[in-house]
């Protein structure tokens, strides 16, 4: 067996772990009794560490080193090169502080859930000091090897090869243009007669909407489900992946735009190579690229007016309303194209969404650079939010900056992937648009030319080359941020 071969084979075990790790949870965020968390957490955290055992054995060194000096043809390079760069990315962090992450964010996350129902933000600072004060760490010890700041050595795991200098520049100029866009929109918006959908809606018939919607837009049901959970994301892995939302009875368009954008994540998932299967190079190539895809289905697709063409009708028949006003094609579209400021980040219009990511971006980088402390951010988060949306969120830590997962999970960097993953979403958009009819495909019930052209552009691309080769390949240019406000003009303005 050659040193490629043996290093291919390890990380298919690796791989196995992983999966494990995803399923595992999954079920804590989704089925677990309270009762259980303890034992969890430390089950979990054991399986961590076994992980990071394997994965920074010694001898993997000289292996890199022998397979290097074999003879490999252009696609086994590009696997040694992936699995080299996870490698080295696992190498640098030690066992115990790997540990460490483990239980502190399990312990953090888990009382997360009920200490954001009871706004208690001394309660939650306390664990999220903790989860903060060793993420420091890591990117101190991430900055050292790789040489970068140490919040870019965080982000570098999300977005490989993105920077803070670039987001900075990317970021300033989205907040030139935002908040102008935004009021025309408002101005523009004033006349319209929208008419409020009036639960409740039973959440068993949301359910079955949103499994049919999942089914029109390609989800392969014999290798995944919906469930819930108190924060919706995608997990799994590619052959068994588990989307969760949560449901509102007044409200059954928050839940349902949530399985779609899920289930765009769960499409890339299963769209990616199956040659490849247990290797980096057959993961996602970056979570901007991953959001891109969630905010493709959402955004892009599901928002269109000729995709709300099929949606509301189909709604109407599942809540028995045929001749309910509220659930026309027409009024579905003012509502889901909607532009107005609003407290949750996973509840805002695609509009205002890139200032919520932008504020927790801007309070994240100067958390870990050791700018700002935990107990800065309910001021900060205050502040923004007046800035940005004209929004006051004192005193109120629940729809304020308690209410995503990411930081008790210790996933700092992460945030700027959701504005990226909507400006690549708009190009490739455009340049899909540049071959085929989008508009017509949607009323023709034809989804599929769509499909096949992210899965042959994106999906099945996995990382074997940079996200910006990605973008590249398919749209004939590097990421270009003026399509997402293109696409945002022309769809409010227009």
């Amino acid at each position: 067996m050659t040193f490629y071969q043996k290093l291919a084979q390890h990380h298919k075990k690796l791989s196995k772990l992983d999966h494990l790790e995803a399923i595992c949870g999954w079920d804590q965020a989704a089925m677990m009794p309270e009762g259980g968390n303890t034992a969890r957490s430390e089950a979990m955290a054991e399986l961590a560490v076994i992980s990071h055992e394997l994965a920074t054995a010694p001898y993997l060194a000289e292996w890199f080193e022998r397979a290097e000096r074999e003879t490999l043809t252009a696609e086994e390079k590009a696997i040694l090169r992936e699995m080299k760069r996870q490698w080295q990315q696992h190498t640098v962090v030690p066992a115990d502080l790997v540990e460490e992450k483990s239980l502190a964010s399990s312990t953090c996350e888990h009382a997360w859930r009920s200490q954001r129902a009871q706004n208690d933000w001394p309660g939650f600072s306390e664990n999220l000091q903790k989860v903060v004060e060793l993420a420091r760490r890591e990117a101190q010890i991430r900055a050292e090897a790789t040489g970068l700041s140490r919040y870019d050595a965080l982000l570098d795991l999300y977005e490989p090869g993105m920077s803070t200098k670039v987001l900075d520049a990317l970021f300033a100029d989205v907040k030139s243009w935002l908040p102008e866009l935004i009021s025309q929109i408002r101005e523009k918006q004033t006349h319209d007669q929208i008419i409020q959908p009036v639960g409740p809606f039973p959440v068993e018939q949301q359910k079955q909407l949103s499994l049919a919607i999942m089914d029109k837009l390609g989800f392969d049901f014999n290798h995944g489900r919906l469930d819930v959970s108190a924060h919706p994301f995608c997990g799994g892995v590619p052959t068994d992946v588990r989307i969760t939302t949560r449901y509102d009875e007044n409200d059954f368009t928050s839940a349902l735009m949530g399985v779609i954008h899920e289930t765009g994540h769960a499409r890339y998932e299963q769209g990616l190579p199956v040659k490849w299967a247990g290797l980096p190079v057959g993961k996602a190539r970056s979570m901007g690229i991953h959001e891109s895809q969630s905010l493709f289905f959402e955004m892009q697709l599901s928002r269109s007016e000729a995709f709300i063409g099929i949606l509301a009708p189909l709604a109407a028949e599942t809540f028995g309303r045929t001749d309910d006003p509220a659930l026309t094609p027409e009024n579905m579209t003012l509502i889901n194209t909607r532009v107005k400021p609003g407290y949750i980040r996973v509840d805002a219009d695609e509009v205002t969404y890139p200032a919520h990511v932008i504020l927790r971006y801007e309070i994240e980088r100067d958390l870990i650079e050791g700018n700002i402390e935990v107990a800065d951010i309910p001021e900060l988060w205050d502040k923004k939010m007046s800035e940005y949306l004209g929004l006051n969120t004192k005193g109120n830590f629940t729809d304020g900056c308690m209410q995503d997962i990411h930081w008790p999970m210790g996933s700092f960097g992460y945030f700027p992937s959701y504005t990226l993953g909507a400006m690549y979403a708009a190009q490739f958009m455009a340049a899909m648009r540049r071959e085929m009819n989008i508009e017509n495909l949607i009323r023709e019930r034809n989804l599929q030319p769509i499909f096949n052209w992210l899965d042959r552009h994106v999906w099945k691309r996995g990382s074997t080359v940079s996200t910006s080769k990605v973008l590249q390949d398919a749209t004939g240019e590097t990421l270009n941020a003026q399509f997402f406000k293109e696409h945002l003009v022309h769809r409010y303005l227009k």
